[in-house]
């Protein structure tokens, strides 16, 4: 872990929101690590691609919580992950 981490900066979940707001994180390389807090269940859009949709939370505070959208391949590649994953 070491060895990946080298020359990157980690940002918790629960702190994202306030980075992004006083930091360019598109010129810095950075990692952030999440559980998966709740699924729901797949989605449809309208021109009928499916899609996940994750909640993610750091376990520090959980109250601050991350969507993320899963479409395409990635949705097709990790849509069944359990909750509860990291």
């Amino acid at each position: 872990m070491d060895r990946k981490m080298a020359n990157r900066k980690l940002i918790r979940l629960s702190q994202l929101k306030s980075k992004l707001a006083v930091e360019n994180l598109e010129e810095i390389d950075w990692v952030t690590f999440g559980v998966i807090v709740k699924k729901v269940t797949p989605q449809s859009t309208n021109n009928g691609r499916t899609f996940s949709i994750w909640r993610l939370n750091d376990l520090r505070d959980l109250n601050q919580c991350v969507s993320l959208f899963l479409f395409g391949d990635v949705h097709k590649e990790h849509w069944k992950t359990d909750q509860g994953t990291v």
